[in-house]
């Protein structure tokens, strides 16, 4: 049965938010003007809230419409057709909800219907501006999701999530012959994004997107309504939660790169990276320049400048990556779903009108009497937000190349600009002397913001420079650092950890609540840190020292045959030694969904296209009996895992698990790595080339030896010794009865290192014949017991051989990686204290504002002011 009723609920609620959303704008926008009477203000406010809270039901109705279609896998529903499946668990069913385009939208129009229902408690005293603009964009935005044809134009807005299958694919044969056809399963999420950092990732990130919305609704309201200072103490709590949890977002999305993609890092300047990074840093700078904007004049017009820019940047990175305009430059852009015109609209509009507005009210803006003192707060404020703007210049200049190759074909040229073949390089040759000169400035600003230097008295920093220099050369010394661009960068860094503790213990004798820019600078120094020794000091530990080409594939022999020499071969269960260890390779293992870490994949056989598998045995784990044979269990059938055995010199051994993932969607196989974190560094270890872990062997034809007991024969460059046949009782897969009789033969096969036995059995069973191959991964051999002359004494032997199992993998060390992941805590814990500290500040002035207002309300009860 098809479940239209949800759907259409779905589609209506969509134009409910859409309606709704103009309806607020528009009361809210004539509630913001000037000039009517108190009475016609308010009940503009209230209709205007009326219609918003209808908003907010709708959107909410959308959102739980969507949800219950995925939930309940409608799978005739396109978008639960295309981005869930029954073998997804509830966590990933719920992260299959963004993986497109419409969800994502969706996404963040929950997050701004939430965000502007806060703001309508929090800032009566600004509704009507503010929400003017919410409004505005939260109508964007449902357009976007809209998915209605304007009729005689033939024109579509937006792409609903809500449509049927047999409505996006009609031309499918099978709904000619069952126009009711719906499909048993779903495509499933992509198996890349089966994450736990994917279920918490894109509702951070859209959040820190969304949150950026109130800055710059503020600095508008603020335009508007000609409060050119006020809107800065609203404003500055939201930018720095903003910048608090666009940075989170942005940092959870690194390590999920690090976990689970395997090109080595976390980080590697894509273009729909760089399209959440860029507007980030020009937060970070709007947020400095607000803290002393309403004692300096030109730090208000630059807040107004860095806030709307903010916010532009981020409706410019969703064009770039819904709008298909990058193309293959990134594999985490969306393709285009028509939406193109909209978004361009969309950027158009606001672009304009803040950029109009700005320009308008400019003249009106306050200028300083005098030029800023070289020796003030203020400079040294503005110089970091000026290099912050530059290093997010530089990036965003290079990763718009796409777009301008679509600008030039519109107008009939023909530019060709490619974005850098090295990407690494051509942004970190750039990036780090910006860096370099930010952290710097981080613990020189630091001192000039607290007084602790100014003109005529720079001695003061002499102690945290030397203390510095020293510690740099020392770690210079020990570390070997020899590149004068990364002395620079750990020098700088090394002396902003030193300037910063010292200002910080300086502050928390007096108020700890005011150390949150100080800690913040620490965790950025030592992110820096980190970032120079795991990136620029990365160790491939796994060199290839047999003299051999492992492949001729272009991946392979490119750059003077890197990953050539990079790579080690493993064969099963045969140890091979790398560096200061010894590997062994023993088993590929799949992951069942109840049981606790891997097990063997010889245990289980898997249903082909189901997550299910069949247990071979009892699976027994830790003295646990999970299930027994013959029984049914749920796997990750896309996951595989090599369990890689590691010996240290001192005899310890550990074991990794890396993975190899069945994903059509990216290219068909993928490797993810596996990570053994130690203090002082990570040791990162992937599989760079295997063959197809589902795939059946191919066997040669069979090659048959007559031999007697004792006798040698050679099978596949092996000698193989048939030492003896002996009765058996137990022969697997085959249950015997009281006529019946088994043997085994034992056959012991030598190789260079050691001798591997391999038991044939040879069965008659209900006066039939049945015969047990055993099957050798390690020498990628079968032998089958087929015949027993009784006359001659003699056996004979069918013996297949295929390709012997083997992996291509690589290691690298990352030494001090833990100083990054350390650094990101404390910028975050930094942060989070600096945003606190603001949002009580305001609520405390809000309050007292509030509280002085009302004598005045009732004293004069009929002329509104603004």
């Amino acid at each position: 049965m098809i479940h239209s009723t949800i759907g259409n609920a779905g589609h209506l609620l969509v134009i409910v938010a859409f309606v709704s959303a103009i309806l607020a704008t528009f009361a809210y926008f004539k509630a913001g003007i000037a000039g009517g009477t108190v009475e016609e203000t308010q009940n503009w406010k209230k209709f205007a809230r009326g219609v918003y809270w209808v908003h907010l039901a709708a959107v909410l109705g959308v959102v739980f419409s969507l949800y219950w279609i995925i939930g309940n896998h409608y799978f005739e529903y396109h978008y639960a057709w295309k981005n869930s499946s029954l073998s997804l668990p509830t966590g990933y069913t719920i992260s299959s909800f963004w993986q497109d385009q419409e969800g994502s939208f969706l996404l963040w129009i929950f997050w701004n219907v939430v965000l502007g229902a806060v703001l309508i408690f929090s800032n009566r005293s600004w509704e009507a501006p503010v929400m003017t603009v919410f409004a505005l964009v939260q109508a964007f935005l449902t357009s976007m999701i809209l998915g209605v044809v304007i009729p005689g134009l033939d024109m579509k807005i937006g792409s609903t999530p809500f449509l049927l299958l047999k409505e996006v694919m009609p031309d499918l044969p099978v709904y000619k012959m069952d126009p009711n056809f719906i499909p048993k399963d779903g495509n499933g999420l992509n198996p890349l994004l089966q994450n736990y950092w994917m279920v918490i990732h894109p509702p951070t990130l859209f959040l820190g997107f969304a949150s950026t919305l109130i800055p710059f609704s503020f600095a508008i309201a603020g335009l508007w309504s000609k409060r050119i200072n006020e809107w800065i103490r609203p404003a500055l709590p939201w930018s720095l939660f903003s910048a608090l949890v666009l940075g989170v977002g942005i940092l959870m999305g690194a390590y999920w790169a690090y976990e689970t993609l395997n090109f080595g890092s976390y980080w590697n300047w894509d273009p729909v990276e760089n399209s959440s990074f860029v507007p980030w840093l020009v937060l970070v700078a709007a947020v400095h320049v607000m803290i002393i904007a309403r004692r300096n004049a030109t730090a208000l017009k630059a807040s107004f400048i860095l806030t709307i820019a903010t916010f532009i940047l981020v409706l410019y990175s969703t064009f770039m990556t819904r709008s298909g305009v990058l193309g293959s430059a990134s594999v985490h852009s969306f393709t285009d779903l028509g939406l193109s015109g909209q978004l361009l609209i969309y950027l158009f509009t606001f672009m304009i009108v803040s950029i109009g507005l700005l320009i308008y009210r400019w003249k009106s803006l306050p200028s300083d009497e005098e030029e800023v003192s070289t020796y003030s707060q203020e400079f040294w404020i503005f110089i970091g937000a000026v290099v912050l703007c530059m290093s997010g210049f530089q990036i965003i200049f290079t990763t718009s190349f796409p777009v301008y190759n679509k600008i030039a074909e519109a107008f009939g040229f023909v530019l060709n600009l490619a974005l850098p073949a090295d990407q690494l390089s051509h942004y970190n040759k750039f990036q780090l002397w910006f860096f370099a000169l930010i952290i710097v400035l981080t613990g020189v600003g630091q001192y000039f913001w607290w007084k602790k230097t100014g003109k005529g008295k720079l001695q003061a920093l002499y102690n945290p420079l030397l203390i510095a220099l020293l510690i740099s050369a020392a770690v210079i010394t020990v570390k070997q650092v020899r590149d004068i661009q990364y002395i620079v960068l750990l020098t700088t860094s090394i002396f902003a950890i030193v300037a910063n503790g010292n200002i910080l213990l300086n502050i928390i004798r007096g108020n700890y609540n005011l150390s949150g820019g100080a800690i913040t600078h620490i965790g950025v120094a030592l992110m820096l840190i980190g970032v120079l020794f795991s990136s620029a000091y990365t160790k491939v530990v796994s060199m290839n020292n047999s003299g051999l080409m492992i492949s001729r594939s272009e991946e392979f022999t490119a750059n003077d045959n890197k990953e050539n020499k990079e790579n080690i071969t493993l064969w099963l269960n045969k140890p091979e030694k790398m560096g200061d260890y010894m590997l062994t390779w023993r088993d590929v293992r799949v992951e069942p969904r109840h049981i606790p870490g891997y097990i063997p994949k010889s245990w289980v056989d898997i249903v082909e296209g189901d997550f299910r598998a069949v247990a071979l045995r009892d699976i027994e784990l830790d003295g646990q009996k999970y299930n027994k044979k013959g029984d049914t269990l749920e796997i990750f059938p896309e996951n595989f895992y090599y369990e890689i055995e590691y010996r240290e010199p001192s005899g310890k051994i550990f074991t990794l698990f890396p993975r190899v993932q069945i994903n059509p969607r990216m290219g068909g196989i993928v490797s993810s790595p596996d990570i053994q974190r130690k203090v002082d560094k990570d040791l990162y270890t992937y599989v760079s080339m295997v063959t197809n872990p589902t795939a059946e062997p191919v066997w040669s034809q069979t090659e048959n030896f007559t031999i007697n007991l004792r006798d040698t024969f050679f099978v596949n460059d092996y000698v193989a010794i048939l030492d003896n046949v002996v009765r058996t009782e137990d022969v697997e897969g085959i249950k015997l009865g009281p006529g019946d009789a088994a043997v085994k033969a034992i056959i012991r096969v030598l190789d260079k290192e050691k001798e591997f036995v391999v038991t044939p059995s040879f069965v008659i069973r209900d006066r039939m014949v049945a015969r047990k191959p055993e099957v050798s991964d390690e020498l990628g051999m079968r032998i089958q017991f087929n015949e027993i002359n009784p006359q001659t004494g003699q056996f004979t032997f069918g013996v297949n051989t295929t390709q012997r199992d083997f992996i291509v993998m690589k290691a690298t060390e990352k030494p001090l990686i833990n100083i990054l992941w350390l650094g990101t805590f404390v910028l975050m814990i930094g942060l989070t204290m600096a945003t606190i500290r603001r949002f009580r500040d305001f609520v405390k002035m809000r309050n007292k504002e509030n509280a002085a207002a009302e004598p005045k309300a009732k004293a004069k009860p009929k002329v509104q002011t603004a």
